[in-house]
This record gives structure tokens, sequence and C-alpha cells, in this order.
């Protein structure tokens, strides 16, 4: 690497440009960033300047993240996603006359199909919350939602009071690269969200904790509002560790084996076999290609072979040797 190129520095710039020209999501481009600032490591350790870094350099940096960090297919096609476009970024930075990650091949992933659960699952974990207490309101509403609106984590943590429509029952999402969509979500949704919001909510964004012994007692004043729709004991946001720590108590609690994004899947499921059409889903789901719903087509197909078995356990498969035609 040139001396007068801090990594730092152009690990920023990385960062600044994926948010603001190729508009991805603040996690993406965190995602890429990291890539980008392992990369520059082991060029570094390598000694490999950084003008002069082959598309052979990437692919042997590629073999050694599959030998010796054993990384996954998955993680691999991640890795030369993210260095084409630090590659790009490079390019344009006038560091690569031309952008060599693009001689790479990411590996074809098999895709497995997501882990989803029935309605009667979901009914026995969200009935598992316990609701006596105000966070078990708001637990019991941001699961709901969750599931009502096939929300990602991130997008519940970010939701806004302001994008919440009680009378037409629906919710403006931030979706992934900024991008906004609109979801209606059901009655028990409803009505768990609106508990939270008006009863419950209020206490923990106007409430200041006691000073401690010896402190001068805060002013009188309320603190800043806060505009998120799920917030913690604090009064701040909820974070996304702070929905995966209640998740995994929940978990536990119901013996209902998940994770907080199977909520999302079930949701995309039980849509479709509802009746729901294919692009509505990934609408509500906010999917830029169609082709990420369509693994949901694949899932019902799963679960009907399932219940065929498990109402035909006799039946034998046809071409199967016990067949009547030979």
């Amino acid at each position: 690497m040139a001396s007068d190129v801090s990594p730092d520095r152009l690990l920023r710039s990385f960062h600044d440009e994926l948010l603001l020209l190729e508009g991805k999501a603040e996690l993406s481009a965190d995602a890429y960033g990291q890539c980008a600032r392992d990369f520059l490591a082991y060029a570094a350790a390598k000694e490999i300047p950084l003008a002069s870094v082959t598309p052979l350099d990437l692919t042997y940096y590629l073999s050694y993240l599959r030998l010796e960090k054993d990384e996954s297919d998955l993680t691999l096609a991640k890795t030369v996603s993210a260095l084409r476009s630090f590659g790009a970024f490079l390019k344009r930075e006038g560091l690569w006359t031309e952008n060599a990650a693009l001689e790479l091949d990411r590996p074809s992933v098999s895709r497995k199909l997501p882990r989803v659960l029935s309605v009667s699952q979901v009914d026995s974990l969200l009935a598992a919350i316990d609701t006596s207490k105000p966070l078990g309101v708001r637990d019991r509403a941001l699961f709901e939602l969750i599931y009502s609106c096939g929300l990602r984590i991130s997008e519940a943590c970010s939701l806004r009071l302001s994008n919440v429509h009680f009378k037409e029952r629906f919710i403006i999402v931030q979706g992934k690269g900024s991008k906004e969509r609109m979801v209606p979500f059901g009655s028990a949704a409803h009505d768990w969200l609106h508990a939270w919001v008006y009863e419950y909510r209020p206490a923990f964004v106007t409430a200041r904790p006691a000073p401690a012994a010896g402190q001068k007692a805060a002013s009188s004043a309320k603190p800043p509002a806060i505009d998120a729709v799920f917030v913690n004991s604090r009064g701040n946001s909820l974070s996304r560790m702070g929905v995966w720590k209640k998740f995994q108590a929940l978990e536990a609690k119901s013996g209902v084996s998940a994770k907080v994004h199977t909520l999302r899947h079930s949701f995309a499921t039980h849509l479709l076999q509802g009746g729901a059409d294919l692009r509505s889903v990934q609408e509500l789901l906010g999917h830029a290609d169609l082709s990420t719903t369509q693994i949901y087509t694949h899932v019902d197909n799963e679960l009907l072979k399932e219940y065929h078995r498990g109402f035909f356990p006799g039946h034998k498969a046809a071409g199967s040797e016990d067949s009547d035609e030979k």
C-alpha cells in the first residue's frame, strides 16, 4: 500500500460511498467494509502493495479463507461481492487501473430451504410471553408485528411511531438500501401494538432514574422525545442484540425451536399457503429480486410432501420397486 494512503481513511471513504453512492444499507456497508479490512490485513501480512494486487493474489486470498479459515461457500460468495465493490472503489480512487476482483468467480451456493413454523407453533411461541408486565406487552407486540408483517430484526428495531398507522392498519418499513415499503398488519398485532404504544411505552420514555446517593436530583424537565416504537427499560431504542436475547429466552420457555428470522420465513410461507401470489409476497418482504422470494414456493412444496407422507405413510413413490407398473 502506498505510504500516503491510510487504510483507515480508505475504509472510511469506502464505507461512505457504499452508503451514499451505492445505496447500501448500514449493515451491508459494515459487512463490505469488514471484508475489505480483512483483505487489506492479509495483503499487508503478505507484503503485497495495494497498487500491485492481481487477480491471482485475490484467488490465493479466497483459497486462504477456504483452507485456513474454513469459510463456507456462502461466506466466500459474499466476500467476492464485497471485493468487487471495493475494487470498483479503488479504481475510482486511482489506486487500481482495473478492477482485479472482476476476474473472480463467485462460488455456486446451494441455498438451504428456510425453516418455518406451523401456525400452531407460532401461536405457542407467542403465547409463552408473560404479558403481565409492561415489557412483556412490548415483547408480545414486537414479535406479533415481526410475524404479522414479515419484518427483519433491523426493520423492527428502526420502526418509528410516525410510521405506524393504526386506523389504516399498516406500517411504513425502512428496508434494505433505505427502500421504504408499506405493509399491513393483522388484528392481533394491532391490539398488542396499540396497548404497548398508548398504555405502557410512555412510562419508559418519560421516566428518569432516581439519583444515586450523594448526587443531585436531575432536572424535572423530560428527556428528549424518542420516536422509536420499541424501547428498552431505559427508554432507548431496542437493539438487535436485545431482540435476539428476548427471543432466545422465549424459545427456551416455549419449547419451540426457532430464530427471530424464522417468523419472517413463516409469514411468507403462510401467505403463499393461503393463496397469496408471489409478486405480492415479494413486495411485502421487500425483496429486490423475485428469485429470492421463490424459495418459499419450494418450502411450501416440501411441506406438502410432509403432509402427504403423514397421511399416506404406506404409499410408495412412483417408480419404486413395489410399484404395480413394471
